[in-house]
């Protein structure tokens, strides 16, 4: 009789796209979570947890790969056949929990989320599957002093958790010029005008030169690969061009500029007077075109906007993987999206928000010296009888008690050099000791950690050569010895 074979053994490896976050990088989300959770509150927005999963119908045509129904999104058929999927952003469940309680909330309702969302998308480098994102999004209110408001906020979350002015720009542009601008150009088809928009986007990399190649015939990419153009004749790529170069010296130059782009379109010249209405609201709040500026070649993907569209870009310097000079980049965006709700409803109902790309910003963090993705570990009470482990949990009581990260080694405590090695890995600023000597006579030993690695690192460190690393103080005096190790650290 044939041996049954073993079920082999599942392999220890994270799914492709998806990551594992450890201690101080989640520590210092959770920190920065906080910190914009208290930016929006101060604005009057109340927090708001949706089911991280929503029914694809009311995603419905807003789903980021509207080409392939039910891709782009991790999506299952329930057992009622309901298609159901994870969400992709933070945008559109609002949406369906206004609609849903519309009765119960107050008109406009101000909301803010944070949380991870999914999409089924190909990873690439720092490219995952699932992110964190932090919305705030108000609902039900019409006057873009909704929109400036949004960009006001934005800008002192960017100063808050640690981005100084002058090294972020918030750019603000308007769907409706877009359109007018479309509607100048003669384009009236769903997907040239997608084309279009999508050509827009590629202003910054390809340049003047390049984006009338693609609005026409098409050009030749770096690679020497051919991209097939929109196919507009010169006459209807000149409003295009008009509108991506109209950004002036300063907003009342850009706004000019961009009447001109419009041309007679009346959608077009409603953009340009909303652009003109939050430019002057925030000069009103002290915020000038240093932190939040006009610029025309903003372009969000997503379909769903309908007004005022924006995005943060941080302006400093960092090196790419290949060791060129390039800026940071964008880490949030949003805009107006008056016709989400009314998915549901049948009814107009306006809103306007923001997402915060919250690894994005933590990498920026992190490359402006404010993050260092480590993490001061628990001070460590070292076992050295394990029949007195009510001495040292006591011990570790009464640091925690006083506000201290404080734990007890619970490994096998044979071999104290082992405990010394656990609390270097758990990078442990201060080790307690207390054999049976220490016990009779009433006192402990602190070791200072940090210290200890410092002279490790070079005996002869004239910083450190008048410090102990190692005090004997009484039992009683434990705790406020320890504060003191620490606040030289802090």
């Amino acid at each position: 009789m044939a041996k049954d074979k073993k079920a082999p053994r599942p392999k220890a490896q994270t799914p492709k796209g998806f990551r594992d976050y450890f201690g101080a990088e989640v520590t210092e989300r959770a920190e920065m979570l906080a910190t914009i959770a208290g930016v929006y509150r101060h604005y009057g927005f109340d927090a708001l947890e949706s089911s991280g999963v929503e029914t694809v119908e009311a995603l419905g045509k807003f789903l980021p790969d509207v080409d392939r129904p039910n891709e782009g999104v991790f999506a299952w058929q329930d057992e009622d056949d309901t298609w159901m999927a994870l969400r992709y952003d933070l945008t559109a469940p609002p949406a369906r929990v206004y609609a849903q309680h519309r009765n119960d909330l107050p008109l406009p309702y101000r909301r803010y989320a944070m949380g991870p969302v999914w999409r089924n998308e190909k990873p690439g480098p720092g490219r995952y599957r699932q992110f964190y994102q932090c919305d705030a999004d108000t609902v039900g209110a019409a006057t873009v002093a909704a929109d400036a408001e949004i960009c006001a906020m934005l800008a002192d979350t960017l100063e808050k958790v640690g981005i100084p002015r002058g090294d972020y720009l918030i750019r603000v542009n308007n769907r409706k010029v877009l359109n007018g601008v479309l509607e100048a150009m003669g384009v009236s088809d769903a997907a040239q005008a997608a084309d279009v928009l999508r050509t827009i986007d590629k202003f910054d990399k390809v340049g003047e030169a390049g984006v009338r190649e693609l609005l026409g015939k098409g050009r030749l990419d770096a690679s020497g690969a051919y991209i097939d153009g929109v196919g507009l004749s010169e006459e209807q790529a000149e409003p295009v061009i008009t509108f991506l170069t109209s950004k002036g010296a300063d907003n009342a130059a850009t706004l000019e500029n961009l009447r001109g782009a419009v041309g007679e379109s009346a959608v077009g010249a409603e953009g340009v007077t909303e652009l003109q209405q939050i430019a002057d609201l925030l000069a009103a709040q002290g915020y000038g075109p240093d932190r939040i500026v006009i610029d025309p070649s903003v372009v969000r993907g997503l379909g769903y906007y309908t007004g005022p569209v924006f995005e943060a870009e941080l302006t400093f310097e960092i090196l790419d993987e290949k060791g060129r000079k390039r800026q940071f980049g964008s880490v949030a965006g949003g805009g107006r999206y008056d016709d989400l709700v009314k998915r549901f409803t049948g009814q107009a109902v306006p809103a306007t928000g923001v997402s915060i790309g919250v690894d994005r910003l933590l990498a920026a963090l992190r490359e402006k010296g404010r993050l260092t993705s480590t993490e001061q570990g628990p001070v460590v009470v070292t076992v050295m009888d394990r029949d007195r482990m009510a001495d040292y949990q006591a011990m570790v009581a009464d640091l925690r008690q006083a506000g201290i990260r404080a734990e007890v080694y619970l490994g096998n405590p044979k071999n104290f050099g082992n405990q010394l090695k656990y609390a270097d890995k758990r990078q442990s600023p201060v080790a307690v000791i207390e054999g049976g000597d220490e016990k009779d006579r009433g006192v402990v030993q602190i070791k200072d950690l940090i210290l200890g690695a410092k002279m490790a690192e070079n005996a002869t460190l004239e910083e450190w050569k008048d410090r102990p690393s190692q005090y004997e103080v009484p039992r009683a005096d434990l705790v406020a010895k320890v504060r003191e190790i620490l606040d030289l650290y802090s």
